[in-house]
């Protein structure tokens, strides 16, 4: 049962990744403090209210207040600068929030039921670990393209102006490297 548990965190943690990605929109600095503000006293609130709780549950409740908060400033990052950079940052921090919160679900179990707990959480992890890496790498591509293909137009256009001359190619090599942003 505690392993179907996990297993449904880890799967929530992952359908969530895309969304982030998806409405990710930069904000203002003033947006940017006032969420932060909140988050903080989202996490204060929610580790207050741990103290209610008993044993490894209290635990559990603490580790979760952590996880939230972590991947909530994680989020408010990539909000606030759009890069790709802080959105793989999300997905590293969700993978490993969801593992430290199923890893101390599994303090609840002993003996080999305990070990398969951990080993499954921690495979959860390594997977989404390498999904963000995967993520990062098919970025890294797309940039390295996107630059390779913006090189390989202004050697075109450079090449275009090769057949001018005086003024005339000065001009159009001036205006070739203003836009491919060849100075």
């Amino acid at each position: 049962m505690q392993n179907l548990k996990t297993l449904a965190a880890a799967i929530v943690c992952a359908s969530l990744l895309p969304l982030s990605a998806a409405f990710a929109k930069t904000m203002n600095k003033a947006e940017f403090k006032a969420s932060k503000t909140r988050i903080s006293a989202d996490y204060k609130t929610d580790k207050a209210a741990c103290k209610v709780q008993k044993g490894n549950a209290k635990d559990i409740f603490q580790e979760e207040a952590k996880a939230k908060e972590k991947v909530a400033l994680a989020e408010l990052e990539f909000s606030y600068t759009g890069k790709a950079a802080d959105r793989n940052k999300v997905a590293v921090v969700k993978a490993k929030a969801a593992y430290e919160v199923a890893k101390e679900r599994c303090d609840d179990l002993a003996g080999n039921g305990k070990d398969v707990c951990v080993q499954e959480a921690k495979a959860t992890e390594t997977k989404a670990l390498a999904d963000a890496k995967m993520g990062q790498e098919i970025g890294d591509a797309k940039k390295d393209a996107a630059s390779e293909k913006t090189e390989a137009d202004y050697k075109v256009a450079h090449e275009k102006c090769d057949a001018l001359a005086g003024d005339a190619k000065a001009r159009c090599v001036t205006a070739a490297k203003g836009k491919f942003g060849k100075h």
